[in-house]
């Protein structure tokens, strides 16, 4: 594309640099309110959509509070690591405005280098709604904006080569070119936390990158999903589908090195060389939004492999403390742990 600077450096060569981690995908600016109006459907005949949450159709919703960050999931995981002392980029699209001015004062303020992210002319940056409901859960409105416009170029898989981590989220626009081009890298790291886009698609479509995958982090939804969209599986039972532990064991038959399933209230479960390890919430202090808590949990996850040696029990600790902790908080990028903490 013509109308993208391909680099946001101010020259397309390297800095030198190797890096901890590379978070690729999206970054925004977030609109958070809140309101107790809605009313929570219980939906069990749809496993894939079991709670909704419905307002009178036509009516004026009244608005608690509200207040404005950032969020994205390549964004929430670079702020992430690089408070956990890991030298992070984000390869990230934003448009030429102010929003994606603040975005890129947010990853310098946080320590986050922003030699890999793109700006995009004529587009404005990714913004996102995100209305929290009864039990503080939310639901995200989100418009991607120059998150569609984000390219992989042959410059970018080479520093992608030569970093430890490369922590792969949510793709939009042109996705599957981007997908094949990051799964070509030489790197041997890279966790994957697939956004809706790629969930939809099925194993057929996406299945074949989970062998070069070394940690598949999913929530409950997704994983039933996944696992559904196998012809082998489509017409299984609710009671096989509902088990996390089915789940883990077919997601893992993919080729994922580690698998991690988040299902919220009851925890999350993980399985790696046929073991399967459970690990409970751990209960926070108050409970603000979940805004960000996947990404906070499974970027944490990555970063407690590092570093206690692939201890997945400990990681899966530092994981949940950590969602726990950003769940206390408003917004996707307050109440992070850091290094210090723990």
């Amino acid at each position: 594309m013509k109308n993208i600077k391909k680099n946001y450096s101010s020259n397309n060569t390297f800095n030198g640099v190797k890096y901890d981690v590379i978070a690729i995908g999206g970054a925004t600016e977030d609109i958070t309110f809140y309101t107790d109006e809605g009313i929570l459907i219980n939906n069990k005949k749809d496993l894939t959509k079991q709670r909704l949450l419905a307002f009178e159709y036509g009516a004026k919703v009244k608005v608690d509070k509200s207040f404005s960050g950032f969020g994205g999931g390549a964004a929430n995981a670079a702020v992430n690591l690089s408070n956990f002392g890991f030298r992070t980029a984000c390869l990230c699209a934003i448009g030429e405005d102010s929003r994606g001015q603040r975005i890129l004062n947010n990853f310098q303020k946080r320590g986050i280098d922003i030699t890999l992210v793109q700006k995009v002319k004529n587009t404005e940056t990714g913004f996102s709604f995100l209305l929290v409901g009864p039990a503080n859960e939310h639901i995200v409105f989100s418009n991607r904006a120059a998150n569609n416009k984000l390219t992989i170029n042959d410059f970018q898989i080479e520093i992608l080569d030569q970093s430890e981590w490369i922590y792969l989220t949510s793709l939009s626009g042109e996705w599957k070119n981007d997908l094949e081009k990051i799964f070509s890298v030489k790197n041997e790291k890279i966790a994957w936390n697939p956004g809706h886009r790629q969930i939809l698609t099925g194993v057929q479509a996406i299945g074949k990158y989970f062998k070069k995958t070394t940690c598949l982090i999913v929530n409950k939804d997704e994983a039933i999903e996944l696992v559904m969209s196998d012809k082998k599986y489509k017409h299984k039972n609710r009671a096989f589908l509902n088990k996390v532990k089915n789940l883990l064991s077919v997601l893992s038959s993919y080729g994922p090195k580690i698998v991690v399933i988040t299902c919220g209230r009851q925890g999350a479960d993980a399985i790696s060389e046929g073991k399967i390890y459970h690990q409970p919430i751990v209960k926070e202090k108050r409970r603000a939004d979940t805004t960000g808590v996947g990404d906070a949990f499974g970027s944490a996850f990555i970063a407690g492999l590092e570093l206690y040696k692939q201890d997945i029990r400990r990681s899966l600790i530092l994981a949940s403390r950590n969602a726990a902790s950003v769940v206390s908080v408003p917004g996707a990028q307050n109440g992070l742990l850091s290094k210090k903490d723990i």
